[in-house]
Protein backbone atom coordinates (compact mmCIF):
# COMPACT_ATOMS: atom_id res chain seq x y z
CA UNK A 1 0.00 0.00 0.00
CA UNK A 2 1.51 3.31 -1.11
CA UNK A 3 2.08 5.95 1.53
CA UNK A 4 -0.05 9.08 1.32
CA UNK A 5 2.17 12.02 2.29
CA UNK A 6 0.94 15.00 4.24
CA UNK A 7 2.15 17.40 1.56
CA UNK A 8 3.57 17.36 -1.96
CA UNK A 9 4.88 20.74 -3.17
CA UNK A 10 2.77 22.07 -6.04
CA UNK A 11 4.11 21.39 -9.53
CA UNK A 12 2.25 22.41 -12.68
CA UNK A 13 4.66 21.05 -15.28
CA UNK A 14 5.82 24.26 -16.94
CA UNK A 15 8.11 25.42 -14.12
CA UNK A 16 11.34 24.16 -15.68
CA UNK A 17 10.72 25.93 -18.97
CA UNK A 18 10.45 29.27 -17.19
CA UNK A 19 13.51 28.52 -15.06
CA UNK A 20 15.40 27.74 -18.27
CA UNK A 21 14.29 31.10 -19.70
CA UNK A 22 15.77 32.85 -16.67
CA UNK A 23 19.04 30.96 -17.14
CA UNK A 24 19.15 31.72 -20.87
CA UNK A 25 18.61 35.42 -20.12
CA UNK A 26 21.76 35.34 -17.94
CA UNK A 27 19.76 36.93 -15.16
CA UNK A 28 19.40 34.59 -12.22
CA UNK A 29 19.95 37.01 -9.32
CA UNK A 30 17.21 39.12 -7.76
CA UNK A 31 14.77 41.47 -9.46
CA UNK A 32 14.92 39.92 -12.91
CA UNK A 33 12.02 39.74 -15.34
CA UNK A 34 10.23 36.90 -13.57
CA UNK A 35 10.43 38.66 -10.22
CA UNK A 36 8.85 41.71 -11.84
CA UNK A 37 6.16 39.57 -13.46
CA UNK A 38 5.27 38.00 -10.11
CA UNK A 39 5.22 41.39 -8.36
CA UNK A 40 2.87 42.77 -11.01
CA UNK A 41 0.63 39.69 -10.86
CA UNK A 42 0.23 40.08 -7.10
CA UNK A 43 -0.65 43.76 -7.45
CA UNK A 44 -3.05 43.23 -10.33
CA UNK A 45 -4.77 40.30 -8.65
CA UNK A 46 -4.97 41.49 -5.05
CA UNK A 47 -4.42 45.25 -5.05
CA UNK A 48 -2.20 47.43 -2.89
CA UNK A 49 0.41 50.06 -3.66
CA UNK A 50 3.38 47.74 -3.95
CA UNK A 51 4.33 44.06 -4.00
CA UNK A 52 7.87 42.78 -3.53
CA UNK A 53 8.95 39.15 -3.69
CA UNK A 54 11.20 38.20 -0.78
CA UNK A 55 13.39 35.26 0.12
CA UNK A 56 10.72 33.90 2.48
CA UNK A 57 7.57 34.71 4.36
CA UNK A 58 9.84 35.17 7.36
CA UNK A 59 11.85 37.93 5.71
CA UNK A 60 8.64 39.59 4.53
CA UNK A 61 7.59 39.76 8.19
CA UNK A 62 11.02 41.06 9.17
CA UNK A 63 10.81 43.80 6.54
CA UNK A 64 7.38 44.80 7.82
CA UNK A 65 8.53 45.14 11.42
CA UNK A 66 11.58 47.15 10.34
CA UNK A 67 9.44 49.43 8.18
CA UNK A 68 7.21 50.02 11.21
CA UNK A 69 10.26 51.36 13.01
CA UNK A 70 9.93 48.97 15.94
CA UNK A 71 12.65 49.23 18.55
CA UNK A 72 13.66 47.99 21.97
CA UNK A 73 10.95 48.67 24.54
CA UNK A 74 8.11 48.52 22.02
CA UNK A 75 5.41 45.83 22.18
CA UNK A 76 3.51 43.97 19.48
CA UNK A 77 0.30 41.99 20.03
CA UNK A 78 0.02 38.63 18.28
CA UNK A 79 -1.39 35.15 18.85
CA UNK A 80 0.68 32.47 20.54
CA UNK A 81 -0.76 29.89 18.14
CA UNK A 82 1.48 30.67 15.17
CA UNK A 83 4.86 29.79 13.70
CA UNK A 84 8.03 31.15 15.27
CA UNK A 85 8.62 33.48 12.30
CA UNK A 86 5.79 35.77 13.42
CA UNK A 87 7.40 36.37 16.81
CA UNK A 88 10.98 36.30 15.50
CA UNK A 89 10.24 39.29 13.30
CA UNK A 90 9.27 41.23 16.43
CA UNK A 91 12.20 40.02 18.53
CA UNK A 92 14.63 40.96 15.72
CA UNK A 93 13.84 44.64 16.30
CA UNK A 94 14.27 44.41 20.06
CA UNK A 95 10.52 44.71 20.65
CA UNK A 96 8.52 42.36 22.88
CA UNK A 97 5.89 39.93 21.55
CA UNK A 98 2.74 40.11 23.68
CA UNK A 99 0.69 36.96 23.17
CA UNK A 100 -3.09 36.85 23.53
CA UNK A 101 -5.57 34.00 23.35
CA UNK A 102 -7.18 32.68 20.18
CA UNK A 103 -10.77 32.08 19.16
CA UNK A 104 -11.67 28.38 19.32
CA UNK A 105 -13.72 28.52 16.12
CA UNK A 106 -11.17 29.86 13.61
CA UNK A 107 -7.98 29.41 15.67
CA UNK A 108 -7.26 33.08 14.93
CA UNK A 109 -6.30 35.93 17.25
CA UNK A 110 -9.26 36.74 19.49
CA UNK A 111 -10.06 40.32 18.56
CA UNK A 112 -11.94 40.83 21.81
CA UNK A 113 -8.72 40.28 23.81
CA UNK A 114 -6.59 42.85 21.99
CA UNK A 115 -7.50 46.06 23.79
CA UNK A 116 -6.78 44.59 27.22
CA UNK A 117 -3.23 43.88 26.03
CA UNK A 118 -2.55 47.42 24.79
CA UNK A 119 -0.11 49.50 26.85
CA UNK A 120 1.64 52.80 26.20
CA UNK A 121 4.43 50.72 24.61
CA UNK A 122 2.22 48.91 22.08
CA UNK A 123 3.09 49.81 18.49
CA UNK A 124 1.50 47.13 16.30
CA UNK A 125 -0.91 44.21 15.99
CA UNK A 126 0.02 41.09 14.00
CA UNK A 127 -3.06 39.04 13.11
CA UNK A 128 -2.30 35.60 11.66
CA UNK A 129 -4.84 34.25 9.16
CA UNK A 130 -4.72 30.61 10.20
CA UNK A 131 -5.47 28.01 7.50
CA UNK A 132 -6.24 30.82 5.06
CA UNK A 133 -9.31 31.89 7.04
CA UNK A 134 -9.42 35.61 7.81
CA UNK A 135 -9.23 37.17 11.24
CA UNK A 136 -12.00 39.62 12.16
CA UNK A 137 -10.22 42.44 10.36
CA UNK A 138 -12.85 45.20 10.68
CA UNK A 139 -12.60 45.04 14.46
CA UNK A 140 -8.80 44.79 14.41
CA UNK A 141 -8.44 47.74 12.05
CA UNK A 142 -10.82 49.81 14.18
CA UNK A 143 -8.79 49.06 17.32
CA UNK A 144 -5.57 49.92 15.51
CA UNK A 145 -6.96 53.21 14.23
CA UNK A 146 -8.26 54.29 17.64
CA UNK A 147 -4.96 53.50 19.34
CA UNK A 148 -2.62 54.64 16.56
CA UNK A 149 -1.18 51.18 15.90
CA UNK A 150 0.23 49.55 12.78
CA UNK A 151 -1.27 46.30 11.50
CA UNK A 152 0.99 43.65 9.98
CA UNK A 153 -1.01 40.79 8.45
CA UNK A 154 0.71 37.44 8.63
CA UNK A 155 -1.02 36.06 5.55
CA UNK A 156 1.58 33.36 4.97
CA UNK A 157 -1.26 30.84 4.55
CA UNK A 158 -3.68 33.31 2.99
CA UNK A 159 -2.81 33.74 -0.69
CA UNK A 160 -6.12 33.68 -2.64
CA UNK A 161 -8.20 34.11 0.53
CA UNK A 162 -10.56 37.05 1.12
CA UNK A 163 -12.32 38.96 3.87
CA UNK A 164 -15.46 40.84 2.81
CA UNK A 165 -14.18 40.88 -0.76
CA UNK A 166 -10.69 42.12 0.11
CA UNK A 167 -7.63 39.94 -0.37
CA UNK A 168 -5.85 38.94 2.80
CA UNK A 169 -2.59 40.82 3.06
CA UNK A 170 -4.07 44.02 1.60
CA UNK A 171 -6.17 45.14 4.58
CA UNK A 172 -3.55 46.12 7.17
CA UNK A 173 -0.56 48.40 6.70
CA UNK A 174 1.61 45.50 5.54
CA UNK A 175 0.79 42.00 4.31
CA UNK A 176 3.18 39.05 4.31
CA UNK A 177 2.83 35.99 2.05
CA UNK A 178 4.78 32.76 2.01
CA UNK A 179 5.68 30.67 -1.04
CA UNK A 180 7.38 27.91 0.93
CA UNK A 181 7.05 24.37 -0.41
CA UNK A 182 4.23 23.71 2.09
CA UNK A 183 2.10 26.55 0.76
CA UNK A 184 -0.54 26.55 -1.98
CA UNK A 185 1.85 28.25 -4.41
CA UNK A 186 5.56 27.63 -4.08
CA UNK A 187 8.99 28.74 -5.19
CA UNK A 188 10.72 26.37 -2.74
CA UNK A 189 11.64 29.14 -0.33
CA UNK A 190 10.11 32.56 -0.88
CA UNK A 191 7.54 35.10 0.11
CA UNK A 192 6.19 38.54 -0.67
CA UNK A 193 5.59 41.82 1.11
CA UNK A 194 2.41 43.69 0.19
CA UNK A 195 2.43 47.45 0.81
CA UNK A 196 -0.88 49.23 1.19
CA UNK A 197 0.49 52.78 1.55
CA UNK A 198 2.32 54.48 -1.30
CA UNK A 199 4.76 56.19 1.07
CA UNK A 200 6.07 52.80 2.21
CA UNK A 201 7.01 51.56 -1.27
CA UNK A 202 10.33 53.36 -1.70
CA UNK A 203 11.56 52.68 1.87
CA UNK A 204 10.70 49.01 1.31
CA UNK A 205 12.64 48.93 -1.95
CA UNK A 206 15.66 50.47 -0.22
CA UNK A 207 15.45 48.07 2.73
CA UNK A 208 15.17 45.08 0.38
CA UNK A 209 18.04 46.22 -1.85
CA UNK A 210 20.78 46.38 0.79
CA UNK A 211 19.97 49.93 1.81
CA UNK A 212 20.55 51.41 -1.64
CA UNK A 213 18.28 53.34 -3.99
CA UNK A 214 19.08 50.89 -6.77
CA UNK A 215 15.41 50.42 -7.70
CA UNK A 216 15.11 54.12 -8.55
CA UNK A 217 18.30 53.86 -10.64
CA UNK A 218 16.92 51.00 -12.74
CA UNK A 219 13.72 52.96 -13.32
CA UNK A 220 15.84 55.82 -14.67
CA UNK A 221 14.84 58.20 -11.87
CA UNK A 222 18.46 58.85 -10.82
CA UNK A 223 21.76 58.60 -12.73
CA UNK A 224 23.58 56.54 -10.09
CA UNK A 225 22.67 54.69 -6.95
CA UNK A 226 24.23 54.71 -3.52
CA UNK A 227 23.82 53.53 0.08
CA UNK A 228 21.11 55.69 1.64
CA UNK A 229 19.67 53.75 4.59
CA UNK A 230 19.91 50.52 6.56
CA UNK A 231 19.05 47.47 4.48
CA UNK A 232 19.72 43.85 3.74
CA UNK A 233 19.38 41.42 0.84
CA UNK A 234 15.79 40.19 0.77
CA UNK A 235 15.70 39.47 -2.98
CA UNK A 236 15.01 35.91 -4.14
CA UNK A 237 16.76 34.45 -7.17
CA UNK A 238 14.93 35.06 -10.44
CA UNK A 239 15.06 31.29 -11.00
CA UNK A 240 12.86 30.86 -7.93
CA UNK A 241 10.54 33.58 -9.23
CA UNK A 242 10.37 31.78 -12.59
CA UNK A 243 9.25 28.62 -10.81
CA UNK A 244 6.56 30.56 -8.97
CA UNK A 245 5.46 32.35 -12.14
CA UNK A 246 4.33 29.06 -13.68
CA UNK A 247 2.03 28.48 -10.71
CA UNK A 248 0.64 32.00 -10.53
CA UNK A 249 -0.48 31.62 -14.13
CA UNK A 250 -2.49 28.58 -13.00
CA UNK A 251 -3.52 29.97 -9.61
CA UNK A 252 -7.23 29.39 -10.12
CA UNK A 253 -6.73 25.80 -11.25
CA UNK A 254 -4.58 25.06 -8.21
CA UNK A 255 -7.14 26.73 -5.94
CA UNK A 256 -10.06 24.78 -7.38
CA UNK A 257 -8.17 21.50 -7.10
CA UNK A 258 -7.38 22.08 -3.42
CA UNK A 259 -10.95 23.18 -2.70
CA UNK A 260 -12.24 19.94 -4.22
CA UNK A 261 -10.32 17.93 -1.63
CA UNK A 262 -11.24 20.29 1.21
CA UNK A 263 -14.93 20.13 0.33
CA UNK A 264 -14.84 16.34 0.00
CA UNK A 265 -13.38 16.06 3.50
CA UNK A 266 -15.93 18.51 4.92
CA UNK A 267 -18.85 16.63 3.39
CA UNK A 268 -17.59 13.21 4.46
CA UNK A 269 -16.88 14.21 8.06
CA UNK A 270 -19.97 16.34 8.65
CA UNK A 271 -21.88 13.40 10.22
CA UNK A 272 -19.04 12.87 12.70
CA UNK A 273 -19.22 16.54 13.65
CA UNK A 274 -23.00 16.35 14.02
CA UNK A 275 -22.55 13.39 16.36
CA UNK A 276 -20.10 15.44 18.45
CA UNK A 277 -17.15 13.15 17.73
CA UNK A 278 -14.99 15.80 16.06
CA UNK A 279 -15.00 19.51 15.26
CA UNK A 280 -14.42 20.75 11.72
CA UNK A 281 -12.87 24.02 10.50
CA UNK A 282 -15.08 27.09 10.79
CA UNK A 283 -15.21 29.54 7.89
CA UNK A 284 -17.18 32.69 8.81
CA UNK A 285 -19.74 33.95 6.31
CA UNK A 286 -17.62 37.01 5.38
CA UNK A 287 -14.59 34.87 4.52
CA UNK A 288 -13.52 33.08 1.36
CA UNK A 289 -10.76 30.58 2.14
CA UNK A 290 -8.13 28.98 -0.08
CA UNK A 291 -8.20 25.39 1.19
CA UNK A 292 -4.73 25.80 2.63
CA UNK A 293 -5.31 23.02 5.11
CA UNK A 294 -7.98 20.74 6.47
CA UNK A 295 -7.91 19.87 10.13
CA UNK A 296 -10.10 18.03 12.58
CA UNK A 297 -10.25 18.58 16.31
CA UNK A 298 -10.29 15.47 18.45
CA UNK A 299 -11.54 15.13 22.01
CA UNK A 300 -8.17 15.72 23.69
CA UNK A 301 -4.43 15.19 23.34
CA UNK A 302 -4.64 11.46 24.04
CA UNK A 303 -7.22 10.88 21.32
CA UNK A 304 -5.30 13.11 18.91
CA UNK A 305 -2.15 11.06 19.51
CA UNK A 306 -4.04 7.81 18.91
CA UNK A 307 -5.66 9.24 15.77
CA UNK A 308 -2.36 10.28 14.21
CA UNK A 309 -0.83 6.90 15.01
CA UNK A 310 -3.85 5.07 13.58
CA UNK A 311 -3.42 6.89 10.27
CA UNK A 312 0.34 6.42 10.32
CA UNK A 313 -0.07 2.66 10.80
CA UNK A 314 -2.12 2.71 7.59
CA UNK A 315 0.48 4.69 5.64
CA UNK A 316 -1.30 8.05 5.86
CA UNK A 317 0.61 11.04 7.17
CA UNK A 318 -1.30 13.26 9.58
CA UNK A 319 0.42 15.88 11.71
CA UNK A 320 -0.39 18.28 14.52
CA UNK A 321 0.50 21.95 14.35
CA UNK A 322 2.07 24.67 16.48
CA UNK A 323 3.25 24.24 20.02
CA UNK A 324 2.04 27.55 21.52
CA UNK A 325 4.87 30.06 21.43
CA UNK A 326 4.27 31.46 24.90
CA UNK A 327 5.15 28.12 26.49
CA UNK A 328 8.29 27.57 24.37
CA UNK A 329 11.79 28.38 25.68
CA UNK A 330 12.15 31.39 23.38
CA UNK A 331 8.61 32.56 24.11
CA UNK A 332 9.35 32.56 27.84
CA UNK A 333 12.60 34.40 27.20
CA UNK A 334 11.44 37.08 24.79
CA UNK A 335 7.68 37.52 25.24
CA UNK A 336 4.77 37.41 27.64
CA UNK A 337 1.17 36.24 27.60
CA UNK A 338 -1.53 38.77 28.39
CA UNK A 339 -4.71 37.46 29.96
CA UNK A 340 -5.70 33.83 30.37
CA UNK A 341 -4.77 30.95 28.08
CA UNK A 342 -8.29 29.56 27.78
CA UNK A 343 -8.13 28.12 24.27
CA UNK A 344 -4.61 28.36 22.83
CA UNK A 345 -3.09 25.29 24.47
CA UNK A 346 -6.32 23.30 24.69
CA UNK A 347 -7.19 23.69 21.02
CA UNK A 348 -3.60 23.17 19.91
CA UNK A 349 -3.56 19.82 21.72
CA UNK A 350 -6.69 18.62 19.89
CA UNK A 351 -5.90 19.62 16.31
CA UNK A 352 -4.73 17.16 13.63
CA UNK A 353 -4.16 18.05 9.98
CA UNK A 354 -4.99 15.74 7.08
CA UNK A 355 -3.14 15.34 3.75
CA UNK A 356 -4.11 18.06 1.28
CA UNK A 357 -2.11 19.14 -1.75
CA UNK A 358 -2.52 20.07 -5.40
CA UNK A 359 -3.01 17.03 -7.62
CA UNK A 360 -4.11 14.70 -4.83
CA UNK A 361 -5.57 11.61 -6.47
CA UNK A 362 -9.30 11.01 -5.84
CA UNK A 363 -8.54 7.47 -4.72
CA UNK A 364 -6.04 8.76 -2.14
CA UNK A 365 -8.58 11.30 -0.92
CA UNK A 366 -11.15 8.51 -0.50
CA UNK A 367 -8.63 6.36 1.33
CA UNK A 368 -8.01 9.15 3.82
CA UNK A 369 -11.76 9.59 4.30
CA UNK A 370 -12.38 5.87 4.78
CA UNK A 371 -9.50 5.57 7.27
CA UNK A 372 -10.70 8.50 9.36
CA UNK A 373 -14.21 7.08 9.44
CA UNK A 374 -12.88 3.65 10.40
CA UNK A 375 -10.95 5.18 13.32
CA UNK A 376 -14.20 6.26 14.91
CA UNK A 377 -15.95 2.98 14.07
CA UNK A 378 -13.11 1.02 15.68
CA UNK A 379 -13.18 3.30 18.72
CA UNK A 380 -16.92 2.83 19.28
Amino acid sequence: MAKIPFNIPPYIGTELSYVQQAIDAHKICGDGEFTKKCNKWLLDRFGGEGALLTTSGTTALEMATLLCGLKEGDEVILPSFTFSSTANAVVLTGATPVFVDIRPDTMNLDETKIEAAITDRTRAIMPVHYAGVACEMDTIMDIAKRHGLKVIEDAAQGVMSYYKGRALGTIGDFGCYSFHETKNYSMGEGGALILTHKEDVEPAEILREKGTNRARFFRGQIDKYTWVEYGSSYLPSDMNAAYLWAQLLEADRINEDRLATWNAYAEAFRPLAQEGKIELPTVPADCVHNAHMFYVKLRDLAQRTAFIQYLRDREISSVFHYIPLHSSPAGLKFGRFCGEDVYTTRESDRLARLPLYYGMKPEDRERVIDTVLSFFRDEA
